[in-house]
């Protein structure tokens, strides 16, 4: 067990920095590039390596019922409607603002599994979605009342909704192996979801300076195919519940790239705001593990 929950932490750090680097470097593609035609190209890379390399490995192209609709669902929630979402609002949002929004996605997973699902929410885990939200919120307004762009903003907690869903239905795509294939395919729906909109609604641009390649291939190997990887093994090994808690490392994770890659400035209500934030991801993640595991502690 000790074993286990270390490896565990290790992925879950590991997968937290991928996570992370994925809004810095989002911000320098969408400079060179146009959002939706290049995050659907890099999806269609990465979701060939991955196909490519499952096949290699013998693992098979059929999947369960349950398992290829979950693929679909997190291809379109996580690829397309998350990332899109995100990939458009890089254009006007900091990454530093963008992370803090994506990462409060285990407080939307807690409101909407008692929305949807009946899930009781303990005292310290409403202590934490109250927390949590005033934290978000302060940021949001800190940055707003500095001329941050309201829809960028907007398009930001949009992604963060479709991730949450996306963390929801992850289970029946972690199940059943064939992992890397399920990885590649999602990546594919998502390709051919934003490969769609971005032919009627983008056109063509490209400025290609080393810095624009080396961030479009860090996304292919970092936040796309290693991060992916890892999340689905770690939901996998220890459940969304648990693999959501990571996210609470996200804001300061994501902030810290900001600055050291972009340069961006983070002023004093932004690190309270982060600081809150976090507690409240930590409180709720804690009462749903508290949930989960009381029928078996006895």
């Amino acid at each position: 067990m000790t074993s286990i929950d270390r490896r565990a932490i290790a992925m879950g750090v590991i997968f937290v920095a991928l996570w992370s680097s994925a809004f810095a470097t989002a911000r320098v593609i969408v400079a060179h590039a146009p959002p939706l035609t290049a995050l659907s190209v890099r999806f269609a890379i990465s979701g060939l390596i991955a196909v490519a390399l499952a096949r290699a490995l013998g693992q098979s192209w059929r999947l369960g019922r349950g398992q290829a609709r979950s693929v679909i669902v997190f291809g379109l929630c996580q690829n397309a409607a998350y990332l899109g979402l995100n990939f458009i609002a890089m254009q006007w949002v900091e990454a530093s603002l963008a992370v803090i929004i994506a990462a409060s996605m285990p407080l939307i997973v807690a409101a909407l599994g008692w929305a949807f699902k009946g899930e009781r929410v303990a005292p310290l885990g409403v202590a934490g979605l109250a927390a949590g939200f005033v934290g978000v919120a302060l940021i949001m307004q800190t940055r707003l009342s500095g001329g941050a762009d309201a829809v960028g903003i907007v398009l930001c907690l949009l992604g963060a909704l479709a991730l949450a869903v996306a963390t929801l239905t992850i289970g029946g795509a972690a199940s059943g192996g064939n992992v890397l294939m399920v990885v590649g395919l999602q990546m594919l729906v998502g390709s051919v979801a934003l490969g769609g909109i971005a032919a009627a609604t983008e056109g063509f641009r490209l400025d290609p300076t080393p810095a624009f390649w080396g961030a479009f291939a860090w996304q292919i190997i970092g936040p796309g195919l290693a991060a992916t990887l890892i999340w689905f093994r770690l939901v996998g090994d220890i459940g969304a519940v648990r693999a959501a808690s990571f996210h609470f490392l996200n804001p300061a994770f994501g902030v810290a790239f900001a600055v050291a890659l972009l340069g961006e400035r983070v002023k004093g209500w932004d690190m309270i705001g982060v600081a809150v934030t976090m507690i409240g991801i930590l409180l709720v993640q804690r009462a749903r593990i508290s949930a989960i595991t009381k029928p078996s502690g006895g």
